[in-house]
């Protein structure tokens, strides 16, 4: 899978390229990664990218030219894949939509906003889809781009075990429950002893129902969409009014 990030500090993204699982997947060709600098298109002396904004406000504004002609390079260069720019206006990135991007199997065009924001001129014609990690603002958009490519990549075949990636948070539709290692005992506190048991059926359903407390405690918006897609079983349903839901 091929990513091509339209950012003014590309170094930042050094982040996912030499650094754990996104760094060996990329070793072994499973992702690529090209970084543009929209400064590299300008011609006056000062490689401008931003200006006032018209109406007046703080800050500067990203102008639509230099993003759209770096993005006319990337298209010539072979990335025909969807666009895809952050703000916090955008739609929430999910781990559905993430596995979307996967199941799509094409390349993205990634646009990191710096300063006040981009001209809406640039975002209305070039721009498929805006997105948002949450209601809170950043710098600029490439953390979110960081965030997007890691969690793409993690879910590409052969970049980490498949067992991983299916028993992780979000995959079975619930958070994932707690994990413990050595050593058994740590500062006073035991590890749950029926993980020490051995007995697998027993482990697995301590672990299905640590992880409906922990999402009903936390995130009980996933228990109701969980029960709407059927993903819950009698048992789920019996331990989780056991706890006080209502459903």
């Amino acid at each position: 899978m091929r990513f091509d990030v339209l950012t003014l500090f590309p170094d930042i993204f050094k982040t996912v390229t030499e650094n754990g699982i996104t760094a060996r997947a990329r070793r072994r060709g499973l992702w690529s990664l090209n970084t543009w600098n929209p400064r590299d298109v300008t011609g006056d002396p000062h490689r401008t990218v931003d200006d006032r904004p018209f109406g007046g406000g703080p800050g500067m504004v990203m102008m639509a030219e230099p993003l759209a002609q770096t993005v006319d390079l990337i298209r010539r260069s072979g990335n025909t894949g969807r666009v895809v720019s952050f703000a916090p206006n955008g739609t929430r990135l999910t781990d559905k939509r993430v596995r979307e991007f996967v199941s799509a199997g094409e390349d993205l065009i990634l646009i990191c906003g710096r300063y006040e924001g981009i001209d809406e001129r640039f975002l209305s014609n070039y721009v498929d889809e805006v997105v948002s990690l949450g209601d809170f603002v950043l710098s600029g958009g490439e953390l979110p781009a960081c965030a997007l490519i890691d969690a793409v990549v993690r879910q590409l075949p052969g970049a980490i075990k498949d067992l991983s990636a299916s028993d992780e948070s979000f995959a079975t539709g619930l958070l994932d429950a707690p994990h413990y290692t050595r050593p058994e005992v740590w500062r006073g506190e035991a590890v749950p002893e029926v993980l020490l048991s051995g007995h697998h059926k027993n482990i697995a359903r301590w672990s299905r129902e640590e992880s409906l407390r922990l999402t009903l405690r936390t995130r009980p918006d996933l228990i109701t969409l969980a029960n709407s897609s059927g993903l819950l079983t009698r048992e789920d349903l019996k331990f989780l009014r056991s706890l006080g839901a209502e459903i």
